[in-house]
């Protein structure tokens, strides 16, 4: 009974080691299921979207041209100096040596060049002798008014004694006449020839081309061998001046203001200055004037603004932009506040609904809606929307998308 049992358990017995030999169907069922899924990665991979080529840029953070306080006007415009000159010559002649260049260092009255002086040499030397010729014939006719005198005194005690005629006291007496009358002829040539001395002297002075004030070089327009007029002669060869000098001292700004909003810039108003050459540096400043004129093309008023403190990375013509603060925001006195800044370019979109696009992972892109500070130009301040370090894109396709993976083909 216990061996029939055992034969019936053993007959349910399943033999793992033996596998049926696959059959002719299931073995083309198998390669046409691989088939598909061989097709359906070939279909991903040819429709997949492609990479774009954009060009990005990285935020950046930096200090607010505001300073933290209220800006109630923003303005650009430029560098000026008020004291500038392009040095000429009050003469016309040819260069003969240029002693200032570029960048150079100039003290009020130093010689900047000379002029070919030969001329006005010879001119101050036959002055100088002619005046010497006037003074030796005036002290030989005070001479000979002496000796007039000393005969008249003799002619007029021989007259008395009666000796002397009257036909010879009249004839000493005329001699005498004309001889006062030569002698302050003779002194009034002297005068003149001095006159005409110191004429010829500052000719030659003026062939020394001479610093009106102390300042730097910023040009050299001269070369020797060149010849210079106080005036152009209009056919380009002749030069009008040496050198331009500016008086660092003299830095300011000049802004032109819209007309319709003039009335939020007063004198002494504090303004917080920003060059275009150092953007993450706030300047401090102050309101000088606003010049008493407007531009009727523009519609726009000058306004000048003071440095509180000039530097020597200010330099004139430098682009530079203005925040006008608010009067009790600048009493403050508060920290510069830090914001992030990011290209005009990488902006999307109009006021109010502006957008960026920010590189993300798997570098496929995240269109982010941003805050802009009123009054941003060119960089752009983002008050909200975007952190420091993060990747925007400068430039793409018009049809760029959130969500297209892209490829950096340069960063900024």
């Amino acid at each position: 009974m216990a061996s029939e049992l055992q034969e019936k358990l053993n007959a349910l017995k399943i033999d793992r080691d033996e596998r049926p030999a696959p059959s002719g169907a299931g073995l083309k069922i198998g390669l046409g299921v691989l088939a598909i899924a061989v097709a359906a990665a070939a279909a991903w991979w040819g429709f997949r979207p492609s990479a774009v080529a954009v060009r990005t840029a990285t935020v950046e953070e930096v200090a607010s041209s505001s300073g933290g306080a209220a800006t109630v006007l923003n303005a650009s415009g430029y560098v000026t100096a008020r004291r500038q000159a392009t040095v000429s010559s009050k003469v016309t002649g040819k260069v003969v040596d240029v002693l200032v260049e570029e960048g150079m260092k100039v003290e009020k009255g130093q010689i900047l060049a000379r002029l070919d002086a030969s001329q006005a040499s010879q001119a101050l030397a036959l002055a100088e002798a002619q005046l010497e010729g006037t003074r030796r014939a005036m002290a030989e006719t005070e001479a000979r008014k002496r000796e007039a005198s000393i005969r008249k005194a003799r002619t007029a005690d021989l007259l008395k004694a009666g000796v002397a005629s009257k036909a010879d006291w009249d004839a000493i007496e005329s001699e005498v006449d004309v001889l006062e009358a030569r002698l302050a002829t003779q002194r009034s040539d002297v005068t003149s020839g001095e006159r005409g001395v110191d004429i010829q002297r500052q000719y030659l002075d003026d062939t020394i081309i001479r610093a009106p004030f102390s300042g730097i070089a910023v040009s050299k327009n001269a070369q020797p061998g060149e010849i210079i007029s106080p005036m152009s002669a209009g056919g380009g060869f002749t030069r009008t001046g040496i050198s331009t000098i500016v008086d660092m001292s003299s830095l300011e700004i000049e802004v032109d203001v819209n007309e319709a909003y003039i009335q939020r810039v007063q004198p002494g108003q504090k303004v917080v200055a920003t060059l275009d050459a150092y953007r993450d540096w706030p300047i401090p400043a102050r309101v000088i004037t606003t010049i008493p004129a407007a531009d009727r093309q523009k519609a726009t008023v000058t306004v000048r603004i003071a440095f509180d403190q000039l530097d020597p990375r200010i330099l004139p013509d430098m682009g530079i932009k203005v925040a006008f603060l608010a009067d009790a925001a600048a009493a403050t006195g508060t920290a510069p506040a830090r914001v992030v800044r990011v290209p005009r370019s990488a902006v999307r979109g109009g006021p109010g609904e502006e957008t960026v696009f920010v590189v993300g992972r798997d570098t496929k892109l995240e269109r982010r809606a941003i805050k802009v500070a009123p009054g941003s130009d060119d960089p752009v301040e983002v008050l909200a929307g975007l952190s420091a370090g993060e990747r925007v894109v400068l430039d793409g396709p018009a049809d760029l998308a959130a969500g297209v993976p892209i490829a950096e083909r340069g960063k900024d």
